[in-house]
């Protein structure tokens, strides 16, 4: 671990000079506070130039910074968001690929982005070949996908919420190897390895699920980790689950419900966030199908913010909001949440479907050239391997995906945020003869 300036200073100096030393320390290149953080880039040696090598950005809080953000920088993250009118896109990845195009995203929009992983993605990128007796190859999963993040996060510049989705009750010893691996990880940084997890509930008794969630956040509140936990029913029907008929008043959370939470939680640890239901579908619905009100965040704001008195926040803002189940939603609907404390909502179904469609599009652009591997539309003797080159087929899918969060960014209001201006185009060191591609 790099010796830092400020632990120098406080040994030779002693702590007041130490503060009037470290007040005038910058990076001869940028100017920000000295990181007391080693990098994985300065753990690994691997090369961190540019936007990689900035300690903060120039419209952020001092202490958000490229890469993985946990702790009190998340908080200051997410506080930044609230205070000023957007929320981060968090993204469910499956593969690197997936990855780096979130990654590549969030630099074009000059944004901060989440990633997130559910239990099925993270064995998905464990490998189905592997066995997941006892969670175990989606814990391996996650795992091998977190250092992928941490590693390419600095690489591209952006800070990155490292994040995972739903855990109902059966999956919960899913999150405690990840949970484990992050006490193990903080043991050594001085930081989680994860920023966050989501405790889903939601389908218990709210005194089972808020009891639940009271020990996972005492456990996470002692290495700096957020927890995410949601209350109410979730409308329509999805991998088997039929909630079609249920009585419309659950599908909405109510006031005084988010206020137990909040107030069971708080003593704990702030670092917690609420995805209350408010009329959210997952999955693909035809708009209308359910009627989505937004003002149920609003109440349930100014609810707790009359039982605090004056200790409610300035802004009568308690409780960050979690969107859950968005696609197909009004940007209307959207931006109103968010000006009612939304600060992350989730995206799965549309990339998805992104990400498919550049494969698709790829395929049927280059119908000809995929058939065989020598011969297409040019001859006869015309090899095909450029065409067939996965990275060709994936690289389609990743630019289609990037185009697609562009749309994300801009309905969360979430451009241009960090202050680093546009992205260069990125230098491809490969021509046509040693493996540059076509596309």
């Amino acid at each position: 671990m790099k010796f830092s300036a400020a632990l120098f200073a406080s040994i030779v100096l002693g702590s007041g000079a130490a503060d009037a030393f470290t007040a005038g320390v910058r990076r001869s290149a940028k100017v920000s506070p000295v990181s007391l953080r080693e990098t994985i880039s300065e753990e690994l040696g691997t090369p961190c130039e540019d936007e990689c090598a900035m300690d903060s950005f120039p419209n952020m809080p001092a202490s958000v910074h490229p890469g993985v953000v946990t702790g009190q920088a998340m908080l200051d993250l997410l506080d930044h968001a609230k205070e000023n009118g957007y929320a981060i896109p968090a993204v469910n990845c499956v593969s690197s690929s997936g990855i780096n195009a979130c990654l590549e995203a969030a630099r074009k929009n000059d944004a901060p982005i989440i990633i997130q992983f559910s239990s099925g993605g993270s064995q998905f990128y464990g490998g189905k070949g592997l066995s997941n007796k006892n969670y175990s190859a989606a814990i391996a999963g996650a795992i091998s996908g977190a250092f992928h993040v941490r590693t390419m996060a600095e690489q591209y510049g952006v800070p990155v919420i490292l994040h995972t989705d739903h855990c109902a009750k059966k999956l919960l010893p899913w999150v405690d190897g990840l949970l484990a691996a992050s006490e193990r990880y903080h043991a050594k940084h001085g930081e989680p390895l994860f920023s966050s997890h989501m405790i889903d509930l939601s389908e218990e008794p709210i005194e089972e699920n808020i009891d639940i969630c009271k020990d996972y956040l005492t456990r996470f509140a002692k290495i700096g980790m957020l927890l995410e936990m949601e209350l109410g029913i979730t409308g329509g029907e999805e991998d088997g689950v039929n909630n079609e008929d249920v009585a419309i008043e659950d599908l909405y959370s109510k006031p005084e419900e988010i206020f137990q939470v909040y107030d069971a939680l708080t003593p704990i640890s702030n670092m917690f966030t609420v995805a209350a239901a408010f009329g959210n579908v997952h999955g693909v619905y035809s708009p209308g199908n359910v009627r989505l009100e937004p003002k149920i965040l609003t109440r349930a704001q100014a609810y707790i913010s009359e039982k605090l008195g004056d200790k409610a926040p300035a802004d009568k803002k308690p409780v960050s909001f979690v969107f859950h189940g968005g696609s197909g939603s009004d940007v209307s609907d959207i931006q109103e949440a968010i000006g009612y404390g939304v600060i992350k909502m989730n995206i799965d179904t549309d990339t998805q479907w992104s990400y498919w469609e550049g494969i698709k599009n790829f395929e049927k652009k280059w119908h000809d050239y995929l058939q065989e591997q020598i011969g297409n539309p040019e001859g006869a003797d015309k090899p095909n391997k450029k065409y067939y080159d996965p990275r060709e087929a994936l690289r389609a899918a990743e630019t289609n995906t990037v185009n697609r969060l562009d749309q994300c960014f801009a309905d969360l209001k979430c451009t241009n945020i960090l202050g680093l201006g546009a992205a260069e185009e990125a230098d491809n060191v490969l021509g046509p003869r040693r493996g540059g591609l076509p596309v």
